[in-house]
């Protein structure tokens, strides 16, 4: 490199290190290419991480990820996204004063030596900030934000590979606050992920040992006044942490490749429970499963269904499939097709947390669903929020309209239970009812009114607070 070369360089890390306040790494020798090569090489970032780790000096890791860059690929066209990702990548080198190497896609990683974590976090803000104004790429704005995890060093990653997976960690937790936000993988994440290592672990030996405790919420009909329909829940004790239900391991279980194993147990207790109902000639509606859009989108799904209602003779209508609405934002044409055909094995289609804005109502409209439950912050907001009154209103009168069964869950408390009545909402479930209860209970609960089921729902609701 030549006099004039070194003098710019230096320049460059000088103007870092007066921005910042912070020590900022040399940039590599132009000369050489392999270092210098930013763009996407992962070898090189990943060396320069185990160094980073091996040595004995300290620092902090930063991972920048772009948000929403496929939207944007669509409306700008793929040379203006990648002359965006070049003034980033220029941007990011020289607010940092180090190399900043494009990791993969839209994922950028710099290696802060000698920093402090408040440096670092000093920094982050700033870099934020630009992210908050709009970017210029051959004469056209475009807002364009990011999700920046941070993680120290040394400290809790003893090799690259944990050292990238927290610092993903910490940048979905960044994602959770929404756009332009940052989070440091800290001894609270790490803990979470501990939990989450130790829950993974369980699961497996749990499926073998029949560990699973199997329960139903069950659900009211205000018109009936009685108890017509349950949905299936189900829960396991992990040694060190307790109680865990299935809407922490389930995504869990996905995560692992676990959630086949889980689920196709649940739904033989299911099948098993409606077996058992219509022996004894119990009046009901049908049973429900939530399903994980992972395992709905499996190829051996719909046949293991039906193997399932074959074996356990499973009336037409009994047996209820809920699938969450942010799953019509995955695989929309396969999601059809597959309703469409458990639909014909006579199973009852529950769309979950309607309302939530994954899927408009003439989206709705094309799918052959029976029954929509709502989204639980409807309830939790009826309690505080006057404002959420008419989008209740609205929504139950929307089911109506489409001919759908609507069921609000999560109900607690008898002000929801009023504006709920008002409005016309018969189908309900929750606390304010009934607990979950055991599969042993569920004959003597369902077609039974609540007054004829109140000692034994009692003593449930004091079973659940030991």
């Amino acid at each position: 490199m030549g006099l004039f070369g070194k003098k710019k360089q230096e320049t460059e890390y000088a103007s870092a290190e007066k921005r910042t306040g912070l020590s900022a790494e040399p940039l590599p020798d132009a000369d050489n290419t392999e270092e210098n090569e930013v763009s996407g090489d992962r070898m090189v970032c990943r060396r320069q991480l185990e160094r980073a780790l091996s040595g004995d000096g300290q620092g902090v890791v930063l991972k920048f990820y772009i948000e929403n860059f496929k939207r944007m690929n669509e409306l700008f066209g793929f040379s203006y996204c990648e002359a965006l990702l070049k003034e980033i990548l220029k941007y990011l080198r020289e607010e940092t004063g180090c190399t900043v190497y494009r990791y993969v896609g839209v994922e950028f990683i710099a290696i802060l030596r000698n920093r402090t974590q408040g440096q670092a976090v000093r920094l982050v803000e700033e870099i934020l900030n630009r992210f908050s104004q709009s970017w210029k790429i051959g004469g056209t704005d475009c807002m364009c934000s990011c999700q920046i995890g941070v993680c120290s060093y040394p400290g809790y990653a003893g090799n690259t590979d944990d050292l990238l997976k927290y610092l993903d960690l910490a940048v979905s937790k960044a994602a959770e606050s929404g756009s332009n936000q940052y989070a440091v993988y800290d001894s609270k994440l790490h803990a979470a992920y501990l939990r989450k290592q130790a829950i993974a672990r369980y699961i497996g030996t749990a499926l073998e040992n029949h560990e699973l405790e199997i329960r139903f919420r069950p659900t009211y009909n205000t018109e009936e006044k009685r108890f017509v329909r349950a949905e299936y829940y189900m829960r396991m004790f992990v040694k060190d942490i307790g109680m865990v239900g299935s809407a922490e391991f389930v995504p869990i279980a996905e995560d692992t490749g676990q959630i086949s194993s889980v689920e196709y147990y649940a739904l033989e207790r299911v099948a098993q429970a409606i077996a058992e109902l219509e022996k004894k000639g119990v009046e009901y509606e049908s049973i429900a499963i939530a399903v994980s859009p992972v395992l709905i989108l499996q190829e051996n799904f719909v046949d293991t269904v039906r193997r399932m209602i074959e074996t356990y003779q499973i009336p037409s209508g009994k047996l209820a499939i809920e699938i969450d609405e942010y799953a019509l934002a995955m695989d929309a044409v396969i999601l059809e097709i597959v309703m469409q055909q458990l639909k014909e094995l006579g199973v009852e289609l529950i769309l979950n947390n309607f309302g939530s804005g994954y899927s408009g109502i003439s989206r709705i409209l094309e799918l052959p669903v029976d029954t929509l439950k709502f989204e639980r912050m409807f309830m939790w907001q009826l309690e505080s929020d006057p404002r959420s009154e008419p989008i209740v209103e609205c929504l139950i009168r929307a089911s109506e309209k489409l001919g759908k069964r609507l069921i609000a869950e999560g109900v607690e408390t008898q002000r929801q239970l009023d504006i709920l009545k008002k409005f016309g909402c018969v189908y309900q479930q929750g606390f304010y009812y009934a607990p979950t209860i055991p599969q042993e209970l569920l004959a003597e609960v369902l077609g039974k009114s609540a007054d004829a089921t109140k000692s034994l729902i009692d003593q449930e609701r004091e079973k659940l607070k030991r």
